[in-house]
């Protein structure tokens, strides 16, 4: 007879949302350059007989392979380049004072705060401050090969490497990568209108496929608007791509429309949404026809017009830059931008929060391994390094996953370090192991350990020598350098552990409430406006959705805090939903609202804003929300009560 488990054996939920692998297609060219990038330097190493010299060019382009994230080509080369050059600084700082005791202590200890400030700006300076703590780290704690300069330069040339590599296809896939992205933009929306305009829709596939669309969108502004204050006016590609998106708005702001019609959207409009998709990936601009069946109502006019202006401006050659309006601002120039990003780390207490916690947690780290005899003591302050990043999700569900991620690391160091002759065979295993980083990055933090792991041993192995000797004493490091994070990184800073998905909600309800009067007050903002006020929205909307993620991952009670805010979070993205779907209406003839209606919305979601401010639990609010049942607005109103009703406590 067959018994269940008992009770207290069954894993909590947040330990099993901490090891489930994400899914994740394998992006197969960053697979092959990783493979070559990394084995190519060490052979050319010991084929000159300079193992040591190949192993440094090899760590660089594991930097390289760590930095490669960007899909389009123009972007590839400030998320790669920029980088190195940190990690260049780093190894530098780190030769000069190996060996220089508490001199070395206070000098990775200053490189840690500086590190961790930076880091707070974005992605690229994220992982350049991660590549210059990381270095500094190695070069404090190992002893390099040759003079000062030659680590720093073989470094910097592995990772740019991998750059030439990822490079290479550019003068034949010359803006492939943008179109596919606008492209994959179209055919979210399409999913989207698939599953909001039919009959089985289901309220969370609709929610899912909103938020994919949002996600779509984030990505293809952010690589079509990188370059935008240098090429706008200047290339072509760029603004018939820009001008695409913009053209898809309407169609996404129809979709809440249509969900909330009632009335199904035929089949064809979604498969013309496809259609569209499939133009602008191939840079197709002819003629361009849609079979769209007459629309009847409101909501299928405005989702009939919407198709037909974006399929019209799909099949523009030409576009007039002049007339393109960014749906979330121009960018500024980019000496304005990086003055604005120097202001906010020295003036921003968030930023010097994390420095702060990052050079405490380095520090210890350090100032311990000098005085406790700890052999290659790098690894504690690389543990420590990896585990307390501000955007890389939960201290202690990485903490927890680095454990782990190093365990399972270290049985394929093992059987590499006891089974394979060191010399020519450390190449072909090199261009094994290698590839495993891009594949299983994007499963999650534990298993990326998991395979940079034994990658590292092996190359720190073609400096030291040790061979199998290095196994326990990485474990007993990555052990240490968990728990100093833990305390020092995580238990000591409260708002560390307190989720912070309450005032970050509380903001967006804030939003919302001036976005509700831009469209329906006394003052209404222009269409453009309108839309990147909706766009900036959904993009707050879907950063506090991640935030949301991350918390679930933390053990009690923040997960289980984390967890009654979910229902508030999809109230308010539908909040915002009835409200554009609401100016749709008008805009194709429905009568529109008074002020005095849109006032008292916008004056409920700011109580309710006010309400989540003050509290970090579910508090009880009024629902009494009242107004014409035939007004555009009726919808909105009933999600607005169904929010305040979801903030009062069960």
């Amino acid at each position: 007879m067959s018994r269940e488990l008992p009770i207290g054996l069954t894993p909590p939920d947040w330990l099993v949302r901490n090891l489930r692998a994400q899914p994740a297609p394998v992006n197969w060219p960053a697979v092959i350059r990783a493979a070559i990038a990394l084995s190519l330097p060490l052979a050319v190493g010991l084929a000159v007989d300079r193992p040591g010299y190949g192993a440094l060019a090899s760590m660089g382009a594991l930097n390289g392979v760590i930095s490669d994230t960007a899909s389009a080509y123009r972007l590839r080369i400030p998320t790669i380049a920029i980088p190195q050059l940190f990690g260049a600084v780093g190894i530098a700082l780190g030769a000069l004072v190996y060996g220089h005791g508490w001199v070395a202590v206070a000098a990775v200890t200053g490189v840690a705060l500086v590190s961790g400030m930076i880091s707070t700006i974005g992605a690229v300076a994220s992982v350049s401050g991660l590549l210059l703590l990381l270095t500094s780290v190695i070069g404090a704690g190992l002893p390099l090969p040759g003079e000062w300069w030659m680590a720093p330069l073989l470094m910097a040339g592995g990772g740019l490497l991998v750059l030439v590599l990822a490079l290479l296809a550019w003068p034949l896939r010359s803006g492939v990568p943008e179109r596919a992205a606008v492209a994959d933009s179209y055919r979210a929306v399409a999913e989207l209108l698939e599953v909001g305009g039919s009959d089985s829709g289901t309220t969370q596939a609709y929610d899912a496929g909103r938020h994919a669309v949002t996600q779509s969108l984030n990505q293809s502004y952010d690589i079509i608007l990188a370059h935008r204050a240098r090429h706008h006016g200047r290339s072509p590609e760029l603004t018939r791509l820009l001008a695409q998106l913009n053209a898809i708005t309407p169609v996404v702001e129809a979709a809440p429309a249509a969900r909330l019609s009632g009335n199904p959207l035929p089949p064809e409009v979604p498969a013309a949404v496809r259609h569209l998709a499939s133009a602008v990936e191939s840079g197709y601009t002819g003629p361009i026809g849609l079979e769209l069946p007459a629309p009847t109502t409101e909501t299928g006019r405005a989702v009939d017009h919407a198709l037909r202006h974006a399929a019209d401006v799909v099949a523009n050659p030409d576009v007039d830059p002049r007339g393109i309006d960014d749906r979330l601002g121009r960018p500024a120039a980019l000496s304005i931008r990086a003055a604005r990003a120097l202001r906010g780390v020295t003036l921003s207490a968030a930023s010097w929060r994390y420095g702060l916690r990052l050079a405490l947690c380095i520090g210890i780290a350090q100032a311990l391994v000098s005085l406790i005899p700890v052999p290659r003591s790098y690894w504690v302050a690389l543990t420590i390094t990896f585990v307390l990043k501000p955007d890389f999700g939960s201290v202690f569900s990485r903490a927890l996953l680095r454990a782990l991620g190093t365990v399972a690391g270290l049985v394929i160091a093992a059987a590499v370090l006891a089974e394979v002759p060191r010399g020519w065979w450390d190449v072909p295993v090199l261009f094994l192991l290698a590839p495993l980083i891009p594949a299983l990055t994007p499963r999650g933090y534990g298993y990326q350990t998991a395979a940079i792991t034994p990658v590292i041993l092996l190359l720190s192995d073609v400096l030291s020598r040790q061979g199998t000797a290095l196994l326990l004493p990485r474990l007993g490091d990555s052990l240490m350098g968990c728990a100093i994070a833990l305390i020092a990184g995580y238990l000591l800073w409260p708002e560390s552990w307190h989720t912070r998905v309450g005032a970050r909600l509380a903001d967006a309800v804030q939003d919302t409430a001036r976005y509700v009067e831009g469209a329906f007050g006394p003052d209404p903002v222009d269409p453009p406006a309108r839309a990147r006020m909706r766009r900036g929205l959904y993009r707050t909307l879907s950063a506090i959705r991640t935030e949301f993620q991350r918390a679930l991952t933390e053990p009690p009670p923040t997960g289980r805090r984390a967890a009654a805010w979910w229902p508030l979070v999809v109230a308010v993205e539908r909040i915002v939903d009835a409200t554009t779907a609401a100016r749709v209406r008008v805009a194709h003839g429905a009568p529109p609202p008074s002020t005095t209606e849109a006032t008292q919305v916008a004056r409920q979601l700011r109580e309710l804003a006010e309400g989540l401010r003050e509290s970090e639990t579910l508090y009880e609010v009024r629902t009494d929300l009242t107004g014409p049942t035939d007004s555009v607005l009726e919808p909105l109103r009933q999600e607005v009560a169904a929010a305040r009703a979801i903030a009062s406590p069960h």
